[in-house]
């Protein structure tokens, strides 16, 4: 029950089965680098000082700084379930301090126990950017080139060349100075490049562009022998391919050049709701396999949720308010559909009569639209919005279980018999998320 998210594969020869089903808290897990092939639990501490041949981790000369004390921070991450202490947190201020480290580590040969991780944003669920009695890498220290932006006016495509340890909402602020945006996102936008390219990267948008690794040009590695190494589809594919989705177990992604499109200003945001699954499920599947639908599809499983429209009526606006005040959730499980379609001020009316076409194909409870207009920044952010409110209540830092599961379409209403209608009937603490995925992205 605590398996690690799965690893998507670009290669053309590897297709997606149709319905992720991810169960989860808000974020993505961050990316770990695994130096030896003792494993992360069962790793022991080897001083730094011990053979004559390797000088002591205290005498590299960094760019950046070691740490050995007051670093309990790097044995804690969002899954807050696993804790272990590492014997000293690196603050690197370029990809060389990155690179002394792991030849460092290298260079102590196969009797070395110690392990390496590499720590973004601390998102992980089961330790994976912690070491214990190891060495942490905080990549938000990595001071590398200024994030630059190609706006595709040589007939090239557009991209962004950015660190592995930046955040994505950085990326996403500096690329709408351009009037450019990423095309693929996960919920959460407060994670490091690196730590969702060593995952996947979903979320709404990857029925149409794939998980945020199907965006990336271009990728520069520190591998395990602490060589940098720039790949691409073209150059040094293995390493490319293995690194993207890899879990960290390939090397660390230091820089990443990532695909861009022009950026909406506003987005229509909907959620409408379903009692029966297979309804639910087939317009989902309808809606990724037409060729002008919605630009982001999503879902969610409410089971035995008493305040789920009263929390929604502070940010959305029921269609119809006298029929959704008569919408009664108790001890029901309700499906919910998720979607979003951007657009300019201007292309207003197109917008809402394609949306009126697209929700009049649907086959959801009538009485259940319920609208919301936000500007395209505050969608892709809501999650953080979320995060803010429940950080007050202390809610935030709380033990995270997570299971990812890929559900074949055929399996997917059996699925949802057993889970949804027994399993879960009586008592469900996180959000169940579904995400409809075509197996050609």
């Amino acid at each position: 029950m605590g398996s690690q998210p799965c690893a998507f594969i670009k290669q053309k020869t590897i297709m997606f089965l149709r319905f992720l089903m991810i169960l989860f808290l808000c974020s993505k897990p961050q990316e770990s680098f695994i130096c030896s092939k003792k494993s992360l639990m069962n790793s022991t501490v080897l001083s730094y000082k011990t053979s004559s041949n390797i000088p002591p981790l205290e005498t590299l000369n960094l760019d950046g700084y070691l740490r050995f004390d007051n670093i309990e921070y790097a044995a804690k991450d969002f899954g807050n379930r696993f804790s272990y202490l590492p014997s000293a947190v690196v603050y690197p201020n370029s990809v060389s301090d990155i690179a002394s480290i792991i030849k460092h580590v290298f260079n102590m040969g196969s009797s070395s126990n110690i392990t390496v991780a590499a720590r973004g944003h601390g998102h992980s669920l089961q330790g994976q950017s912690q070491a214990h009695q190891g060495i942490v890498i905080n990549m938000e220290s990595l001071k590398g080139p200024e994030m630059w932006i190609h706006t595709g006016d040589d007939g090239e495509p557009p991209y962004v060349d950015v660190s592995g340890g930046e955040l994505w909402i950085n990326v996403l602020h500096e690329t709408l100075k351009y009037g450019f945006a990423p095309k693929s996102w996960t919920d959460y936008l407060h994670l490091t490049v690196g730590g969702t390219l060593s995952n996947a990267g979903v979320s709404g948008q990857a029925f149409r562009h794939g998980p945020q690794i199907s965006n990336v040009f271009q990728l520069e590695v520190v591998t395990g022998k602490g060589d940098v190494i720039t790949c691409s589809e073209q150059q040094n594919a293995d390493l490319f391919y293995g690194v993207l989705g890899g879990l960290g177990q390939f090397g660390i992604i230091t820089r990443a050049r990532i695909s861009l499109e022009r950026a909406p200003k506003m987005v229509r945001w909907i959620r409408v709701l379903y009692s029966d699954f297979s309804k639910f499920s087939n317009d989902q599947e309808h809606l990724i396999s037409s060729r002008n639908s919605f630009d982001y599809i999503e879902g969610f499983v409410n089971i035995n949720r008493t305040d789920l429209l009263k929390n929604w009526r502070s940010s959305f606006n029921p269609k119809d308010p006298l029929q959704a005040s008569q919408i009664i959730s108790d001890g029901r499980t309700l499906y919910c559909l998720e979607i979003a379609k951007y657009f300019n001020p201007e292309e207003f009316d197109i917008m809402n009569k394609k949306t009126e076409e697209l929700l009049s194909e649907l086959s959801y409870i009538p009485s259940t639209v319920f609208l919301s207009e936000v500007p395209y920044v505050d969608f892709l952010d809501r999650v953080h919005a979320s995060e803010k409110k429940l950080r007050a209540k202390g809610l935030w830092e709380v033990p995270h279980p997570w299971i990812n599961l890929l559900v074949p379409k055929g399996k997917m209403f059996e699925f949802a018999q057993e889970v949804f209608g027994n399993i879960l009937t009586d008592n469900s603490n996180g959000p169940i998320l579904i995400y409809p995925v075509n197996k050609s992205k």
